[in-house]
């Protein structure tokens, strides 16, 4: 776009010959003179154009074409930032993940054990055999949901691979790190500083500046253009004198000052055009910064919200652990049936699982909100 506005200029060389008609007055004249009836003719020599950017016309087009470039790489930046936020997101699943099949790995070991005591109470004649046949499908249904997190952790897996552009294989991971601390909360601050860093809103408003000056683009093809056109060079019909200066010499130079007269309806459709691309690109803007804001908004109201229902998930959790103790306790002094120890133990998983589940939702929630604000691309 640069190069539009800069003087053009050209190199040429021809060659070729000419012969006129011989009933014609270059042709009556040339006979009188002596003239070769096959005329050679050579040249080279140097042209060039300038059109004079009165209006900012070219120079308003070449800075719409740099905000596009700066737009484009905004863009780059967006998308990068959402694949860190995502590689990011895939890695925390895969942690919540281990822990929970960590914690099922235990709960089978419990209620392995648990079912040898209700065996052997049968035995006794303590309990029927309904009780044994219940704490036995309530460990093969663990055992069965552990092959479902298995294969969930081997789908995030390849995942995280794909994502990062390599074949599948086993990510290195410290699922211990899923259990420190979050960081430190948020300062909102203001609107406008949470948003200046995202690539998507930077990218919006550079197309809007490059829709404001495409207007003004259109506007100046409704005036005069002016422009100078220049020639040098050497010309002759005999090589001996390709060179002779200043006999085979040529030059010249004129000034060419143009307006639009028919073609005025296809200037103003462009005009109309450029028009409504500009107000587009107002509405893009708006809807960029209104989902931009709404979306840092939700993300930290759920960053509140999570972190309350972690600390009353904390204390189910510890109720459920203390009443399986409780429980066992009852069922061995054949004060509760074996129905409520099993319910109670089930409740206490379904919690743990739930409680790592938070926890997850919690570490997406601050990828989120990195990703919200524009972090992940430097």
């Amino acid at each position: 776009r640069k190069g539009e506005y800069l003087p053009k200029v050209d190199v040429g060389l021809r060659g070729g010959v000419e012969k006129v008609g011989k009933y014609t007055s270059q042709g009556q004249a040339d006979e009188h003179t002596g003239t070769p009836e096959n005329l050679p003719d050579l040249g080279f020599g140097f042209s060039a154009t300038w059109e004079i950017d009165i209006w900012k016309k070219l120079r308003n087009a070449a800075r719409a074409a740099t905000f596009r470039y700066l737009a484009t790489i905004e863009g780059r930046k967006f998308a990068v930032t959402r694949l860190v936020a995502e590689i990011a997101s895939s890695y925390y699943e895969l942690l919540a993940l281990d822990n929970q099949l960590e914690v099922l790995d235990r709960n089978i070991t419990i209620q392995q054990n648990a079912l040898e005591v209700v065996r052997i109470q049968k035995q006794a004649a303590r309990v029927t055999q309904l009780a044994v046949q219940r704490f036995e499908a309530e460990v093969l249904k663990n055992q069965s949901r552990k092959y479902a997190l298995q294969q969930q952790i081997i789908q995030i897996e390849n995942h995280i691979n794909f994502l990062v552009g390599r074949f599948p294989q086993h990510i290195v991971r410290s699922s211990d790190s899923f259990d420190d601390p979050l960081p430190p909360p948020l300062q909102a601050g203001l609107p406008s500083e949470l948003l200046e860093n995202r690539p998507d809103v930077k990218q919006a408003e550079l197309m809007l500046e490059a829709a404001k000056l495409d207007v003004k683009v259109a506007k100046a093809r409704f005036y005069p253009s002016f422009s100078i056109d220049a020639d040098v060079g050497f010309e002759a019909f005999n090589p001996r004198h390709i060179v002779d200066t200043p006999d085979s010499l040529f030059y010249n130079l004129a000034g060419n000052l143009t307006a639009p007269l028919l073609n005025r309806q296809g200037i103003k459709a462009q005009y109309f055009a450029a028009n409504a691309m500009q107000l587009q690109a107002v509405y893009a803007y708006e809807q960029t910064v209104l989902g931009a804001f709404t979306e840092v908004k939700n993300q930290l109201a759920l960053i509140e919200n999570l972190e309350k229902s972690y600390e009353l998930q904390e204390k189910q959790v510890q109720q459920l652990t203390d009443a399986i103790e409780v429980s066992n306790l009852l069922f061995r002094s054949a004060r509760a049936d074996y129905m409520e120890v099993l319910l109670t133990r089930r409740d206490a998983l379904e919690s743990e699982m739930e409680l790592i589940e938070t926890k997850k939702r919690q570490l997406l929630a601050m990828v989120n909100i990195y990703q919200a604000l524009g972090g992940g691309w430097r």
